[in-house]
């Protein structure tokens, strides 16, 4: 009877695992399968969910009418600026807020954990005038700055909690052995901490890349704007080009999907590490 059931409820499981799989799947499939697609087929009846005669068109008009290329350069320069900037600058303060004590520790912590309660849209127009007034307007490099400070809050609490699962007695002894705070930090402590400062990295950079709403209203000009802008451009008041969109919404998904490909054992390691204090 125990084994009955036992199989049974492997039965169940897998099933409703194999039905959210396809739940989850199925639209990163049909965006694709749309891309594929000649613009005549996108609307064809009945439905194929297997065109019979593929298509790169979407693809080539991409890049042939607009300027994809260019969208795709200046959110991997944004992104990848941004979340090492934010990153580096995290991993510091965390490090301070993890081994120090001072009399506004709470405070700060309080106050980044609040920062992340608050909409980014309530923020777009008192933003978007200090940036007016800094001349950062329609500029990668305001944007880059805004960025950083967005992803830092979070990023902060999230690495301090794995400076903190590190003992520290371990940094102890690198100094007993003559090295500097800075040194033990920097030729001991992050090479531990290294699958956390990637699943940080990450968590910015996909943060980044996917952001619309700072991008859309801090970026004007075609030669400045980032993907989600482009995207965000093939919708109008009375059409959407299903076909392009799907073809930049595919090139917008590999970046990432590759990240995670090749750093996804580190991510495990990193979230796990820090999830609860040793």
């Amino acid at each position: 009877m125990i084994g009955k059931e036992s199989t049974a409820g492997r039965a169940t499981k897998f099933t409703f695992l194999g039905l959210w799989l396809v739940f989850t799947v199925f639209p990163l499939y049909w965006i694709t399968i749309t891309s594929l697609k000649a613009p005549g087929d996108i609307f064809a009846f009945p439905i194929a969910y297997w065109p019979e005669h593929f298509s790169l068109e979407n693809y080539s008009g991409l890049f042939g009418k607009a300027d994809f290329g260019v969208y795709l350069t200046n959110s991997l320069i944004v992104a990848t600026v941004a979340a090492a900037i934010a990153t580096v600058i995290s991993m510091l303060s965390a490090y301070v807020l993890a081994r120090f004590e001072f009399r506004t520790k709470s405070a700060l912590l309080m106050a980044a954990l609040v920062t992340q309660m608050i909409p980014t849209f309530i923020a777009l127009g008192p933003l978007y005038l200090l940036m007016t007034d800094l001349k950062m307007v329609d500029n990668r490099l305001g944007l880059i700055l805004v960025y950083i400070a967005v992803c830092i809050p979070f990023c902060t609490v999230m690495l301090r909690g794995f400076f903190e699962n590190i003992p520290d007695a371990l940094e102890e002894a690198a100094m007993i052995d003559g090295l500097s705070r800075f040194g033990a930090l920097f030729r001991v402590l992050l090479p531990v901490m290294r699958p956390g400062i990637i699943a940080a990295f990450i968590f910015n950079f996909v943060n980044c890349w996917n952001e619309l709403f700072l991008s859309v209203t801090l970026m004007n000009s075609d030669s400045n704007k980032t993907v989600p802008t482009a995207l965000n451009g093939f919708i109008s008041s009375f059409n959407i080009d299903w076909g392009s969109m799907s073809a930049a919404a595919v090139l917008t998904i590999l970046p990432t999907m590759i990240l995670f490909a090749f750093a996804s054992r580190h991510i495990v390691q990193g979230l796990t590490a820090g999830a609860v204090k040793g």
